[in-house]
């Protein structure tokens, strides 16, 4: 996979991610939830837009066992770090940017599709949630799974990507690396 269609992934998926939280927000919950909150924003416009407010928590039963919820993550995965100081999106956001570009050096090293494709999912993911950062304060979530009163904590795509990659990093580092080797061996 060359690198610039990875590069081009990582836009792809940073900007699906954008678009599913733009539909969450002004498509799905503003006619049924916040009326008062005026008119639809088409959706580059919402993306560009900074000091944003964020829309009150909510939620709504799409099955038994999942909801669609508005839920304002303040600090990173599953809530930690979270604090009510205002500078905290901003060192959040500078850690995950330092985090992405220590990244970016390995994906441009990587020589190998099965770990191009998982590292560009984090770094999507991970830059995705700091554009929410910035313009939110925090990382709109919505996805609500849950069996009884026990719920997994709500998360977005960006999220999805996050968490797939790191899992395809570790498989690809445990398992496939030692098939690699293997094979470099043999053709020595």
């Amino acid at each position: 996979m060359r690198k610039i269609y990875v590069f081009k992934f990582i836009i792809i998926l940073a900007l699906f991610d954008q678009w599913s939280k733009w539909w969450v927000m002004e498509v799905f919950y503003k006619p049924r939830v916040f009326e008062a909150e005026g008119a639809t924003v088409p959706f580059i416009d919402w993306l560009i837009a900074f000091g944003q407010k964020q829309f009150p928590s909510t939620s709504i039963e799409v099955l038994p066992f999942f909801n669609m919820v508005m839920v304002w993550n303040k600090g990173v995965s599953f809530g930690m770090f979270s604090s009510a100081a205002e500078y905290m999106p901003y060192i959040l956001s500078f850690i995950a940017i330092v985090f992405c570009c220590v990244l970016i050096v390995w994906l441009s090293r990587a020589k190998s599709t099965t770990t191009r494709i998982p590292l560009s999912m984090v770094i999507a993911g991970a830059l995705a949630n700091v554009w929410d950062r910035l313009r939110f304060g925090a990382v709109a979530d919505f996805f609500d799974f849950h069996w009884g009163d026990l719920h997994y904590p709500a998360f977005n795509i960006a999220d999805c990507c996050i968490v797939i990659g790191v899992i395809a990093l570790a498989f690809d580092g445990l398992v496939l690396e030692k098939f690699r080797l293997k094979k470099e061996q043999t053709h020595e």
